[in-house]
């Protein structure tokens, strides 16, 4: 289960554009990717959001620290699966540091 908290992963968040018919294909292939992307050490987590509209994916991955981002990054990048996101749509990607938090039992 993911567990979002200030100071304790990055998170990698990326938002795919995409036409709506493409939005369950990429959505199967984030999945796939994520399977890959679980076998390094330090990757924490992927949670998969589709827009309501059809027209967007956000993509949020959590990796331990910075290093274990960039192992995740990489392994992907070797077995093409950063490449073959392009075939679904346009994504606009970014690592983030959780800087605030709000639940029911805070």
């Amino acid at each position: 289960m993911p567990v979002i908290r200030t100071g304790s992963a990055v998170t990698q968040i990326n938002v795919f554009t995409v036409e709506p018919d493409r939005q369950q294909p990429l959505i199967d292939y984030l999945a796939q990717a994520a399977r890959v992307a679980s076998e390094v050490p330090g990757w924490i987590s992927a949670s998969l959001h589709r827009s309501l509209d059809g027209t967007r994916v956000v993509n949020y991955a959590q990796s331990a620290d910075l290093d274990a981002a960039q192992r995740v990054v990489q392994h992907l990048r070797s077995r093409g699966l950063l490449e073959g996101n392009k075939a679904f749509g346009q994504a606009q990607p970014g690592l983030y540091e959780v800087s605030f938090t709000l639940d029911r039992d805070s």
